[in-house]
């Protein structure tokens, strides 16, 4: 197993190692887990409150220890404690069954300990709100340095994941050095607009996608002519289906070949492959706004990418970890195999010789996160070295 194999289930594992990744510490993880190890053992769902016990216990002492670093003036230091008390507070937050007691105070716990956190430090990242037929779609904008129009790329989430989780992927990091902004949006079924404004999942992801363009062509510092679009886990479905159909985009990128996730759930309910939260089949009910499993697989129908990827004609890259548990490998090669239209296609599959062997490479993202960033580097007008 390439993840840390800390608890008997994988979903735990999973959730410990995108925290690690996003920027836990070691010590600070290991005092979290530890107490709820027997909590594990009854099941992926059965422990989760124990869970979030722990976890908001440790960011509720390190918000204790970033007061007294402002209270010092020492604003950085309370900054990077406070980061983490974000994502500890967000972990265990998404580990919980929809309308579990406190989930929603938990939330809004994650998100203003976050803001404070990105004033405090200072940190390259601005919340804004883009607007929807429906609603809007927050997002965090993360610019690159330097004067002038600059190429962009919007980068969407997976089925249970926030723009928080991906600023903590440092893909936007990444790009950033590479000379290219990021828009990390909380794309409907995600993040702030599920969970405040109640905006199921559209399978049609060009209808929210093409609002991001509208939003960075207005912005003086964005190159419209060279948007990129990437997303993450099921964000391997949005953004393709995106890029096929939004003819503004120029390049495109998937952190896992989401290709078919209708026929994945056909599979998940024949207990094959791993779920990547517990209380799996409530939260996506909840995520497509479905009354009850009959309701979401006819909501769920239209999310796969078979007759979409051939309409892709701006340069694509799809990326994949071998050793996947959640979207087999065989799902990469169909993608890769129907971008016949693409200029400049390119498969990446994360072998162990190199790590990122599991979903979005949570074993190790520096892998994914380089080479995603180096091909927009080159498809964008951006800079590697």
């Amino acid at each position: 197993m390439a993840l840390l194999d800390l608890f008997p289930n994988y979903i735990w594992n999973l959730s410990v190692a995108i925290a690690l990744e996003s920027g836990g510490r070691v010590g600070e993880i290991v005092d979290m887990c530890q107490p709820i190890r027997d909590a594990a053992a009854k099941g992926a769902d059965a422990g989760t409150p124990a869970f979030m016990a722990q976890w908001m216990a440790m960011a509720d002492k390190l918000i204790g220890l970033a007061d007294e670093d402002e209270a010092r003036g020492r604003s950085f230091s309370a900054a990077a404690k406070l980061d983490r008390a974000a994502l500890y507070l967000i972990t265990a937050e998404r580990m919980q069954g929809h309308g579990h007691p406190g989930r929603q105070e938990t939330y809004a716990k994650a998100r203003a300990t976050f803001d404070k956190a990105t004033g405090l430090g200072k940190f390259n990242r601005e919340r804004v709100e883009i607007p929807l037929d429906t609603g809007t779609m927050p997002a965090l904008w993360v610019r690159a340095p330097g004067d002038g129009p600059q190429p962009a790329v919007v980068y969407c989430n997976g089925l249970d994941s926030s723009k928080e989780l991906l600023f903590w992927s440092w893909l936007p990091d990444a790009l950033a050095r590479r000379g290219i902004s990021t828009l990390c949006v909380d794309q409907p079924g995600s993040g702030e607009a599920l969970r405040l404004q109640n905006l199921p999942v559209d399978p049609h992801s060009e209808h929210w996608a093409s609002k991001a363009v509208d939003w960075l062509e207005r912005r003086t510092e964005v190159d419209p002519k060279q948007i990129g679009m990437t997303g993450i886990s099921l964000g391997g479905h949005f953004a393709p289906r995106a890029v096929a159909y939004e003819p503004r985009f120029a390049s495109g990128a998937v952190w896992g070949a989401n290709h078919n996730w209708a026929e994945v759930q056909q599979k998940r309910l024949r207990r094959e492959g791993e779920n990547p939260v517990p209380h799996y089949w409530a939260h996506v009910m909840w995520a497509f706004g479905a009354t009850d499993m009959e309701d979401f697989h006819i909501k769920s129908a239209a999310m796969t990418l078979d007759g979409v990827m051939d309409k892709i004609t701006v340069p694509f890259l799809v990326t994949h970890g071998e050793k996947d548990r959640q979207i087999a490998l065989d799902y990469a090669h169909q993608a890769y195999d129907q971008l016949t239209n693409s200029p400049q296609r390119e498969l990446k599959i994360f072998t162990p010789r190199e790590g990122g062997v599991e979903h979005v490479g949570a074993d190790n993202m520096a892998y994914g996160r380089d080479y995603i960033a180096d091909w927009f580097a080159d498809t964008l007008g951006g800079h590697a070295a």
